[in-house]
């Protein structure tokens, strides 16, 4: 009985590991035609290979978050920041709201708002 369960696991082991290779040899040919495709036409760049197509891959997965998981880092920002939220007072929340507009508004126009500005 415990043979035949490692067994199965071993051949499910195999068959992700078969399904991943598929995929990334999928996703590196999707990103090279789409490159070779577009940007030639639009940015007057030169193609790249099924290689370089997959170092722009593996670039983007690490530049963008995508060793992380499907989404599940945000997910858990996301309750937490909800969490914080439902544990504040109302002027606490008022506080965070005006700490968050004063940020944004420096950051987009390069100056801190005028007191009592909306």
């Amino acid at each position: 009985m415990r043979h035949q369960h490692h067994h199965r696991r071993g051949r499910w082991i195999f068959k992700l590991a078969i399904f991943a290779i598929a995929a990334i040899i999928v996703f590196g040919f999707v990103v090279m035609e789409l490159w070779n495709w577009l940007m030639p036409a639009i940015f007057s760049l030169t193609t790249i290979t099924f290689w370089q197509a997959l170092g722009l891959l593996a670039l983007s997965w690490i530049l963008f978050g995508g060793l992380r998981g499907f989404g599940h880092r945000r997910g858990h920002w996301r309750h937490r920041m909800a969490e914080r939220w439902m544990n504040m007072t109302p002027e606490e929340r008022e506080k965070f709201k005006q700490t968050i507009r004063e940020h944004w508004h420096h950051h987009h126009h390069g100056e801190p708002p005028t007191p009592g500005a909306p």
